[in-house]
């Protein structure tokens, strides 16, 4: 039986200073590296045969330094279908310094709903729109050779894969929260449906 993890990079400069990163290509901090360390104690035991990153730099070196805790050198396959949440207009900004400019509901809306984008951005809605393809096409390809697979992305490229695979609506999605460097594992069956999930 196949296994999907999937894994939020770790902790970037931008999280630390609390600024909108969205497609910005921002470093990992020093904590963000041990936290992509840390998540390798997770994933113990499972070999995995495929890993999948984003373009963006906080994604890869998370997944590089998970990989080397785990001693694992699957092949990797980078896209830009996975890239986290373009956040438009509010990309670089303190989100304290965007909620006093723009006020704090227009700021939640944007954040939190799932199908309105922030100025010149992407809605949860949108990004699901690039990500879901790119998983069915690829990543469930895999799954379905019986391959155990590794994702290692962003907090709303991950969101919009566990709204597939938990079947969650647009309404119930808004709410879910990931955290830096922690995996989401679920055991798949060849024909890629989940058969059980955990959150170690």
């Amino acid at each position: 039986m196949p296994t999907l993890a999937l894994v939020r990079h770790g902790q970037s400069l931008w999280n630390l200073e609390n600024r909108f990163t969205g497609s910005v290509d921002v470093p990992l901090t020093d904590q963000g590296r041990k936290e992509a360390q840390q998540a390798a104690t997770a994933l113990q035991g499972i070999t995995f045969d495929v890993a999948y990153t984003s373009a963006l730099s906080r994604a890869q070196e998370s997944l590089i330094l998970l990989l080397e805790r785990l001693g694992q050198l699957p092949p990797i396959i980078r896209d830009a279908a996975l890239n986290e949440r373009n956040y438009g207009d509010l990309q670089g900004l303190n989100k304290a310094d965007a909620a006093r400019h723009f006020g704090e509901p227009q700021i939640k809306l944007w954040r939190r709903s799932y199908d309105v984008p922030p100025p010149n951005g992407e809605s949860l809605q949108m990004t699901a729109a690039r990500v879901l393809p790119f998983y069915e096409r690829a990543i469930a390809g895999d799954l379905r050779l019986g391959k155990n697979v590794l994702v290692v992305a962003h907090g709303n490229s991950n969101r919009s894969l566990i709204m597939k695979l938990d079947g969650l609506t647009g309404e119930q999605v808004v709410g879910l929260e990931l955290a830096t460097g922690k995996p989401v594992i679920y055991e798949m069956s060849v024909d890629a449906a989940v058969v059980a999930k955990r959150v170690p």
